[in-house]
This record gives structure tokens, sequence and C-alpha cells, in this order.
């Protein structure tokens, strides 16, 4: 997985380190604070109030929760393993739980890019625990889908005493409230924002304790490093790890989780995405004895079910319907114009998610990160439903929410000349400029993705492959590596502006 490019060409570049298990690479708040200065903590004293016992504010029915086909793990591997076609050391590390630098290490590699079909490598697996059976969150609960129309986060933790309604933070000159921070990260992740007010609440009580522990109040959902602290950058780190075990678990990349004390836990074949998901959000840097707690019915679950009812009360059921089909999606730029295309299959936002995303520039090679004169434009009709801080998004079936249908992202757009919330597009019409804005990057560029009902589906998924103006998206093993294949012409990701990956509108 390439998170750092350096060529002259570069157009993407995370400066986070990459962490055992998963990678916090992404957009938004997390991957701007790691190039300014720290956010500012907005410090509150507690008023003591008065409040209604602290009770579930929703009971459900109870409902049994979908029985989850048994499927079979592959072996559990011990000391090999023998490298097969479209391998990459990142995707063998974080299938048995370990990181890109412990198989480097182990196997005595240098590069993570030179793997040969049929290399024997080491891992340093030893056998691992069965984890928990128990079913934590339907599907549709931990993306952000057609269950969470008409959810406000603001509305629902009003009424509740703890911390979180007196938390604000300043972030990149604007000031934020708690509900404010859940609902954006929930918006660019696309995972619930019920998925993570349970994770808040179990974690450090800040919806029903008026006060918590400093230590409480500085690392929210348990992750510890010293430039982690605040709500903003905790709920990345969440999202991002829910994400990587509900893909992982989708794709069957992901069957092992190894804890802080060294453990590897033996993912149990009877899950579910969403339980994954959450599974995995509660495994980093925790030891094998409080994720047991957190994950059993007595954990995560029954924090859940006094927040919100039944989770799976909740459930939408199929997300995916199997008769899905892409609708006509037009190259996102203007006719008349050629772009190139510099980034195949890579996350749609953070590293956790799908490889949703493909990355093009303009022809202008001297700019660097000033804003482009050339025009990002609409691949299809819709409403924008989102436009700021360099993200747009294109609600396709028109009705005005980001959790059902076809939702297209358009990243990295300037706030010169944007295209404001409640633009109704034609397409082909106007968005705004590539630039750097929105995460991070080192020059003007487009990243362009799609999401059904709140799932990410991979540029080179090969039921529903993205296809723009004609062209098909493929995958070529490693992340950022891709194809574009139009009536047998192919074109291929290049951090460069050269006839092999370039695209025209006519």
């Amino acid at each position: 997985m390439r998170d750092l490019k350096r060529s002259p060409y570069a157009i993407y570049v995370v400066l986070v380190p990459l962490l055992v298990g998963i990678g916090l690479a992404g957009y938004g708040w997390f991957s701007q604070r790691t190039v300014a200065p720290a956010a500012t903590v907005v410090a509150v004293t507690p008023t003591p109030t008065a409040h209604p016992t602290f009770r579930p504010q929703f009971q459900a029915a109870p409902i049994t929760p979908t029985p989850q086909p048994t499927r079979q793990p592959p072996p559990v591997p011990t000391t090999t393993y023998t490298v097969r076609a479209g391998d990459t050391l990142s995707g063998i590390a974080g299938a048995v739980g370990v990181s890109v630098d412990d198989l480097l290490r182990l196997n005595g590699l240098t590069d993570p890019d030179q793997l040969l079909v049929g290399q024997v490598l080491q891992l340093p697996v030893t056998e691992p625990l069965s984890g928990s059976g128990v079913l934590l969150l339907p599907d549709s609960e931990l993306v952000y889908g057609p269950g969470y129309a008409g959810f406000d986060v603001a509305a629902f933790t009003a009424s509740y005493p703890g911390y979180f309604n007196q938390y604000t933070e300043e972030l990149n000159g604007r000031t934020y409230t708690a509900a404010e921070l859940v609902e954006l990260v929930a918006l660019q992740y696309s995972v619930g924002p019920r998925a993570l007010l349970a994770l808040l609440e179990l974690r450090s009580g800040w919806l029903s304790n008026p006060d918590p522990a400093p230590e409480a109040r500085l690392y929210p959902l348990g992750y510890h490093q010293e430039d982690w602290q605040g709500l903003a950058v905790q709920l990345n780190i969440a999202a991002n790890q829910l994400n990587a075990g509900f893909y992982g678990w989708q794709r069957g990349t992901l069957w092992t989780l190894r804890l802080s004390d060294g453990q590897y836990i033996q993912l149990a074949p009877t899950l579910n995405a969403g339980t994954v998901g959450v599974q995995r959000a509660l495994a980093w840097q925790t030891d094998t004895a409080t994720w047991t707690r957190q994950v059993s019915a007595a954990g995560f679950l029954a924090v859940y079910r006094q927040l919100f009812g039944d989770p799976f009360a909740y459930a939408v059921e199929p997300l995916l319907p199997t008769n899905l089909h892409q609708p006509s999606f037009n190259l996102p730029w203007e006719r008349g114009t050629t772009w190139y295309f510099t980034g195949g299959p890579h996350g749609g936002w953070g590293t956790g998610s799908a490889w949703a995303a493909l990355d093009f520039v303009t022809d202008e090679q001297q700019i660097g990160c000033q804003v482009s004169t050339q025009w990002v434009a609409a691949a299809a009709p819709g409403q924008i439903i989102f436009s700021d801080d360099g993200m747009v998004l294109e609600d396709v079936d028109d009705d005005g929410f980001a959790g059902t249908g076809w939702v297209l992202l358009y990243l990295h757009v300037a706030a010169r000349d944007r295209v404001p919330v409640g633009s109704w597009l034609r397409a082909g019409d106007r968005i705004g400029h590539p630039s750097c804005e929105g995460g991070v990057a080192e020059a003007a560029h487009l990243h362009f993705a799609r999401r059904y009902n709140g799932v990410w589906i991979a540029a080179a998924d090969p039921q529903i492959p993205l296809v723009l103006d004609g062209w098909q998206a493929g995958a070529l093993g490693d992340e950022y590596d891709g194809t574009l294949t139009k009536n047998g012409e192919v074109k291929t990701a290049c951090e460069c502006w050269e006839s092999g990956n370039a695209l025209s509108r006519p």
C-alpha cells in the first residue's frame, strides 16, 4: 500500500504513521491535524444540573438477529505462507493482524512491493484464541445507510447529562460541538453515528457522566498517543477501524485480530461484517481480557441497547440489492479537456474503507497546490447535499439523504467557485476546481468515489465496476495501481502526464 508518494509527480501524501493492523491515513480533520498545530480543546467546567435518571431513550421490541451463514476460514497460519498471484505484503499483514514492518523484519525484506509468486514468508502467528460469536450490529447500523434517515445526533444527545454536551473543539479556525464532530465524521467515513456514540459511551461514559476522568477527556475512545488527544482525532481513528473490520470481512481478507498483549484472536466464522467492524474498533490498543468483556453481550451490545434499544430493530436488509447496477456516469470534468489518470483503486475515505476511489489531475503540470483553472464537472445529474472543506457529495437519487441510493464523492474541490449545498445539477455541470483542500495532498487533483446505501463500492468490484464514459476501472493488486479500459484500449494509472494515462472528454 502506497501511503506516501515522493515522485516529482506526487499527487497524494499521508503524513501519519502506518499503525499495526491499520493505517490511519485519511481525509478531513485527522489528516489535517498531522500537518497543522494541534487542535485546541476548549476547556469546560462541568456544571451540575438537574436531570432525570439516565435511561434508555428508545425501547424496541426484541428482534432475533438474522442467523449468519457459517463460512470456513482458511487454515490458521502457523509459521509460513506461500505468496499467491495478487497478494500484497500489506494484505497478508492485515489478514493475520500484524504490521508490514513486522513481516519485513521477520523475513529480512526491505521493499514491501517486491513479492514473488511462490515466495515463502515466515508469519509471526501463534495459535489464536477463538473470538466471541455474539452479533453486535447489523451491517446497516455500521454504515451510514438508510436506517439513519431522520437521525439527528444533536437532538438525540441533548437530554443526556454527560460531558458530551459541554464539549467543543477548535479545528482549522472553526469551533465544533461534539455532536457536529460525530455527524461529520459519520458522513465522511460513511459509518453509523449510533455506532460511534455507543463506542464513546462504552469507552468513556461521555453521554452519561458530566465529569469523566482527565484521561477519558483526552482520549474518549481509548486510543492513546500524545497527538491523538481530543474527540475529533479519536472519532477518525474509530471510524477508520470500523470500516477496516467491515470491509475486511466483506472481502474475506480479515480473519484475525492482534491485541495489545500480543494475543491473536481468530474471528468467529458466523459473524457479520457489522459485528467484525465493532470488534476491530475495540481491539486497537486493548488487552485480551478487556476486549473479551467489551465484545460480549454485557459490553458494547448492552450499552447500545441502553441508548437505542435492540440494534437489530434498525436492520435494513439487503443493503446492496442483488440486481444493483451503476447508472451512467461521465468522466468528472468538462468536455473538450484532457485529464490524467494518476491513482487506481484506493480507499474511498481513509484506509479502512473499500478501494472505491480513483484520482485524476488536469494537464496543468506546474501548479503544485495552486487551485486549478479547470473545472470538476458532475458525473451524473443530482443534488448537492454537502459542500465544505474540499468535500462535495452529490445525491444521485434526489432524496437529499447521503445514506440512500447512489452518492458521489468529489474531494479536494477548492472553496473558490465551489457549488453550494442544495444545487441541482445536470451531468456535466460545474462543481468547482481541483485543489489540495480537504485532506492532505501535494498537488491539486480530484479524488472521486461512489457509495450506495452508505456502502463504499470498490471501483474494481467485479459485479458493479466503476464505469466513466465507458471506461471501466480495474485493479492491479496494490492500492493505487489500476487501469481504465474501453473498447480494448487500456489506460494505466501513473503519477505522470503521458499518453498511457490521458483521458479526453470530446
